[in-house]
């Protein structure tokens, strides 16, 4: 049975590449324009983006967007004190609304720290 980030990368790769397969030029240009604000260059370095958009997505309370970022963020080598750092002030920002959220991301990190123990 495949794990947590499996399931959730396997999802998303196929449901991405079904909506790219549409050619709609708007959605190509949003998707473009996602992968390329959080590549390296510019004056943030690549983990600081990433642990940006994983306090964003916490105080939005999209739960797909913090396991993206968790696991752009744990394939940078950013240390669990770090994610939970970010994710104390994403909850802070956010108020106690997000804590359901928190609770997931949390849960997750653990995923990827298992798999990565496989």
């Amino acid at each position: 049975m495949p794990n947590k980030v499996e399931e959730f990368n396997s999802y998303r790769q196929q449901m991405n590449d079904k909506i790219l397969n549409e050619n709609n030029k708007v959605l190509k240009r949003i998707f473009n324009l996602d992968t390329n604000a959080f590549a390296e260059g510019g004056a943030l370095d690549k983990k600081t983006k990433e642990l940006l958009g994983l306090v964003a997505s916490v105080v939005l309370r999209c739960d797909d967007c913090v396991k993206y970022h968790l696991e752009s963020s744990y394939k940078q080598g950013v240390a669990r004190e770090e994610v939970m750092e970010t994710l104390s002030i994403g909850t802070l920002i956010g108020g106690t609304i997000v804590i359901p959220h928190l609770r997931r991301a949390f849960e997750y990190w653990e995923a990827l720290e298992e798999a990565k123990e496989e």
